[in-house]
């Protein structure tokens, strides 16, 4: 059964066990190829168009994966039943920026969502909020020295050189990520140059599991908040301009948090 309401300017907003329209909690999902569906009704008649339209494999894939990782994370927060009808009325469009932003039955969502690809993967951020919102998903690899110091501020290569080299592709890849995350949170994505924000976060507990905090500073003044994990081979990464709670797991249903 669906919990939602509608507001006076038309969008739809989350009445999820009282929450108010602003708060901190940031929620997660992550699916797999294996995941999707091998029929393409759960998609929006919007989107069906745009899938049309894409004709590379792994474009597709990656694609229709987002948007999949996307409508199950969102049918979990909102109550929504999962059944390809009810995902059809759910619709992850682009806006201007590229940023993904969420409909249902063609009204805005009063949510913040965030998309990331890697390896035959994807997760998606939730905030049951408007607010900046980024995430990032990457494969842990090995990064040259000529990358590091091409996309890297100075104290990041510093960070790089002076971890042990067995750790060097782990630390690479958080801070990769995390600017991933911190140029989607801001709306530019990789136009703008990766050195213009400046990762921070504590690689020695790159051994520990769970998540672990991190900030982004991209002005003198303005830093975003966020976490970051590392497990199974991949490093992910969420920040906002508002502080976050450590990321919750979605699963079948949304985590009861009293």
């Amino acid at each position: 059964m669906e919990s939602h309401r509608i507001d006076n300017a038309g969008s739809v907003e989350p009445e999820i066990r009282g929450m108010v329209r602003c708060m901190a909690d940031v929620y997660w999902l992550e699916q797999s190829e294996g995941d999707l569906p091998p029929e393409h009704d759960w998609l929006s008649p919007g989107e069906g168009l745009v899938l049309d339209s894409l004709h590379f494999p792994k474009r597709r894939t990656d694609w229709l994966l987002g948007r999949w990782t996307a409508k199950k994370a969102l049918a979990i927060c909102l109550g929504v039943q999962q059944q390809p009808a009810e995902f059809a009325r759910i619709e992850i469009r682009a806006t201007l920026s590229g940023a993904p932003k969420a409909f249902l039955a063609d009204r805005t969502i009063a949510t913040s969502i965030s998309l990331s690809h890697s390896s035959g993967r994807a997760m998606c951020a939730v905030v049951l909020c408007e607010t900046t919102l980024g995430c990032d998903l990457e494969k842990v690899e090995p990064r040259s020295d000529a990358f590091v110091e091409d996309y890297f501020t100075s104290e990041e290569q510093a960070t790089v050189r002076s971890a042990p080299s067995a750790d060097r592709g782990h630390v690479s890849t958080l801070i990769w990520s995390a600017k991933e995350s911190a140029l989607k949170a801001l709306h530019t994505g990789l136009r703008a140059d990766t050195r213009s924000v400046s990762v921070t976060a504590n690689d020695a507990q790159l051994g520990l599991p769970g998540w672990h905090r991190l900030q982004v500073r991209w002005s003198e003044d303005q830093n975003l908040e966020g976490w970051w994990q590392a497990a199974h081979g991949f490093v992910r990464t969420v920040v906002s301009s508002v502080a976050l709670s450590q990321p919750i797991l979605l699963t079948k249903n949304l985590p009861d948090l009293t």
